[in-house]
């Protein structure tokens, strides 16, 4: 193998939060918790291609360039733009603390993390907004990684395809089965679009993770097809409130905490989630002051809570309630919400 100049790079993808209560499939939040890439391309590597991976699913995550999320993700950027392989020498480490199957986002990140490990390996240096096209072929809801993707608290929504537009685009994540003997097509442009909303930087983000996956397909599959008009009203009054609320300062408790309730999707949802109901009921901002609200975090089964102080009170008062609900197992994180959104440094 002919040697090629040594290149190392750190790609950092944030987890996300989305939903937040009446935001269904429009809001995202990028947290403090980031899914790393050690990536070191040519040299003398020594193996032609080695992957590593620590952290959560560390036992469980495929290893190979063909199987694995995040370099499924750079094969089909690379394809896209004519290139049928990963370059070789190759050796990625893969440091993942954000939980699996937990509603933060990990798959997000992954898919974010991959795109832009492919942009870096064909140094293709496609803009943020041309990545996120990539990131919404492969993940078809914008919220989670339109957040890990640009940083902060974000609105997103998909624009609607003209025919032309999806002419040899397969649907849903079918994208990702890319062959060295097959070039993926380039995704339409502005697929996603999307608005950096305030923030106060007072509140913090408290994840409440029970120790049990939900599978978002199976969060996903337990929504009804149709909903009250009514229900879409009371959503829609909430997340206009909302956009706003989370920017004021100094933030308004009980605006916020009303602003966060929902009709469209948690409701359906505590059938997967024993004591889902309790937490978010029970936890209010009359009982445990600095609290703000509290809703599920994406699918689930993480509880979002929001608050300005007493963090540990408000998480060890949900664990409480899952407990009482047969849910031994639970842990918590404080984190801020993260404005750099994905990265890609040349070390």
């Amino acid at each position: 193998m002919v040697s090629t100049p040594l290149r190392q790079f750190r790609i950092s993808a944030p987890c996300s939060t989305a939903n937040i209560g009446p935001g269904f499939d429009v809001l995202g939040i990028s947290l403090s918790l980031y899914l790393t890439l050690d990536v070191k391309v040519g040299g003398d590597n020594g193996q032609d291609f080695e992957m590593t991976y620590s952290g959560e699913g560390a036992k469980d995550v495929p290893l190979t360039p063909e199987h694995n999320l995040i370099t499924k993700a750079a094969l089909y950027v690379l394809s896209a733009n004519g290139i049928q392989q990963l370059p070789r020498p190759l050796n990625i480490h893969v440091d993942n603390p954000i939980p699996l199957g937990r509603g933060l986002g990990s798959s997000g990140a992954a898919v974010v993390a991959g795109i832009l490990l492919g942009n870096a390996l064909g140094q293709l240096n496609l803009s943020r907004s041309r990545l996120l096209d990539y990131c919404l072929m492969i993940e078809r809801h914008p919220d989670n990684v339109a957040a890990a993707l640009m940083g902060g608290f974000v609105a997103s929504y998909l624009r609607e395809l003209s025919p032309e537009d999806m002419e040899g685009i397969p649907e849903s994540e079918s994208l990702l089965e890319v062959t060295p003997s097959k070039v993926s097509p380039q995704p339409p442009l502005g697929i996603g679009h999307y608005l950096r909303l305030s923030w106060n930087k007072d509140i913090k983000c408290i994840a409440i993770v029970p120790q049990f996956k939900v599978a978002t397909a199976e969060a996903r599959a337990v929504l009804p097809t149709s909903y009250q008009r009514q229900d879409v009203i009371f959503n829609f009054q909430r997340l206009a409130v909302l956009t706003t609320a989370l920017g004021q300062s100094p933030p308004d408790a009980d605006l916020i905490y009303n602003a966060m309730q929902d009709k469209i999707h948690q409701p359906y949802r505590k059938t997967l989630i024993p004591g889902l109901p309790e937490v978010l009921s029970s936890i209010t901002p009359e009982k445990y002051d600095g609290l703000l609200g509290i809703c599920l975090s994406g699918a689930g089964p993480t509880i979002l809570a929001l608050a300005t102080k007493n963090f540990d009170t408000i998480a060890t008062a949900a664990q409480a309630v899952f407990k009482e609900h047969g849910i031994q197992e639970s842990f918590y994180k404080v984190l801020d919400v993260v404005e750099d959104g994905s990265t890609c440094v040349e070390l």
